[in-house]
């Protein structure tokens, strides 16, 4: 059993009852028999403590307690075991930002600006914050958070970042890697985006207990809002410091995560490290970033930075390494696309409303400059036990290696590879390109590769129907050097087979 050892102030008797500081260990002691026999009820167990607390007190000392006790609190106020058994993979597929998180985001806003926040100044003044916040993630500019940059990105960034992270989660679930009693570490928490989504990720039936690691910051008082509407066996701790400076108390935890924060990090590899040692050996560290180039390339660079200096440490997925005996070097730009998000009635309002204020020569009314719907995004699992969602691997007498692709130009080769995006075309560059076009790797490619699609039909259409991250096998494709985008296209048609291997 992990054990944390977060310092707790000794718990009085309940409002005006006897002065006597609480027995916790007699409380935990009683906790662990009754755990094994039937439900745990507070009020049985203060008939067993000296000074017979108040029931409420045992109540939040078993509250605080439960990840330990492995225990979950049920509906009528007892306490039952967590199951043993690891999570069921969930159907994941959020089709809206749940409505009493958008609904707390009106309220902050209403407290705020009032009732019409969207229009006249207030409404001008998030639309600029919002603007900002965009082009400052794009050209790699540290953000400031007042609280009203922390409302814009609120209403901006936590419906799509609420969603993509349950799809992360989803890659460890798929191999039972995910129990229901879980400590997580959430650095640099923000206004709460990937909270929400991990809180509503696990079932009623398991414990989370959750670290926040954010300073006091416009963007930790936003976070701080939700907490009520989190669930009775989310049990939320905020850490209010930097990423930098932060020590846990807790000997380990069975998840980190690194949401969408690497880009405002000073030195995100050295506390991505300093955090190795806080994860449980068959736990995991996650890395989130937006899916823009710039984000994304720089949480594929600090992956493989981290990997190649500790000899235990994996990647789990998605970009699994084929070769065990090779690291990519390519520039990494990868990332998922699942299924857009409604956007919440804070997003419509805000882009709709047309007032004398509005900047018409960089928006209008309407024009979905301030709705966002398309979760996008890249990420990385790390694990230090070496594990890797597949146990697949490349064979040097049946598999042709990126690395070394150049010497099979002109010809027709098999080999084994990770999807590594949806579809990428059209785009602007490849207007004119009707074949599908797919990036993939094999952990050893120095430069980009891409599998065509010139023809469609049921030998072939594994490469289609594949989910990101599945690793594929290629038979009797044909490697062709495409000088205009400085990679090679993996021509997939009549001859070739696409199979997925997992």
């Amino acid at each position: 059993m992990r054990v944390c050892r977060e310092m707790r102030k000794p718990l009085s008797g309940w409002e005006g009852s006897q002065p006597a500081m609480i027995d916790r260990d007699a409380v935990l002691n009683n906790a662990k028999y009754l755990r094994q026999v039937r439900p745990i009820d507070p009020e049985e167990i203060t008939d067993y403590i000296t000074g017979t607390p108040h029931p409420a007190v045992i109540r939040e000392i078993l509250r605080e307690e439960a990840y330990a006790l492995k225990i979950r609190e049920q509906a009528d106020g007892t306490f039952v075991p967590v199951s043993e058994n690891p999570l069921e993979r969930p159907s994941w597929q959020p089709e809206a930002f749940p409505q009493p998180y958008a609904d707390t985001i009106e309220d902050l806003l209403i407290e705020q600006f009032g009732l019409q926040w969207a229009a006249g100044e207030t409404g001008a003044g998030l639309r600029s914050a919002i603007r900002s916040l965009k082009s400052q993630y794009l050209e790699g500019d540290s953000v400031s958070y007042d609280y009203q940059t922390a409302l814009g990105y609120a209403i901006y960034h936590l419906p799509t970042y609420y969603a993509s992270i349950g799809y992360v989660l989803d890659d460890l679930a798929m191999n039972d890697w995910l129990s229901r009693s879980l400590r997580i570490l959430d650095i640099g928490a923000g206004t709460g985006g990937p909270g929400l989504g991990i809180a509503d990720y696990f079932p009623s039936d398991s414990i989370v207990e959750y670290h926040a690691v954010e300073p006091i910051s416009a963007a930790g008082r936003v976070m701080d809002a939700f907490e009520s509407e989190l669930g009775k066996n989310v049990r939320v701790h905020r850490h209010q410091t930097t990423a930098e400076t932060f020590t846990p108390e807790c000997e380990t935890f069975d998840l980190i995560l690194f949401a969408n924060v690497l880009s405002e990090l000073t030195d995100p590899r050295a506390v991505i490290e300093q955090s190795l040692s806080w994860v449980a050996n068959d736990g995991a560290v996650i890395l989130t970033a937006p899916a823009d180039k710039r984000t994304s390339i720089q949480l594929r660079t600090l992956e493989r930075a981290v990997v190649e200096t500790r000899d235990a440490l994996s990647v789990y997925s998605p970009t699994i390494r084929l070769w065990p005996d090779a690291e990519p070097n390519d520039r990494g730009w990868s990332f998922d696309r699942r299924q857009p998000i409604q956007p919440p009635a804070v997003q419509r309002q805000l882009d709709t409303v047309s007032d004398t204020d509005r900047d018409t020569e960089t928006d209008a009314p309407g024009d979905g400059t301030f709705v966002k719907t398309s979760v996008k995004f890249s990420y990385a699992i790390l694990r230090p036990d070496g594990a890797t969602r597949s146990d697949i691997r490349a064979n040097s007498q049946r598999h042709a290696k990126m690395a070394k692709m150049n010497t099979h130009v002109t010809h027709r080769i098999d080999l084994i590879a990770v999807k590594l995006s949806e579809n990428l075309t059209p785009t602007p560059q490849r207007a004119d390109s009707a074949n599908p076009l797919y990036k993939i790797g094999d952990g050893s490619q120095h430069v980009d590769h891409y599998a065509v699609l010139t023809v469609e039909d049921p030998l072939t259409s594994a490469l289609e129907r594949a989910a990101y991250g599945r690793i594929l096998a290629f038979e009797n494709v044909l490697c062709l050097w495409n000088d205009d985008e400085d990679a090679y296209n993996l021509v997939v048609d009549a001859e070739s087979v696409v199979e997925i291997l997992e």
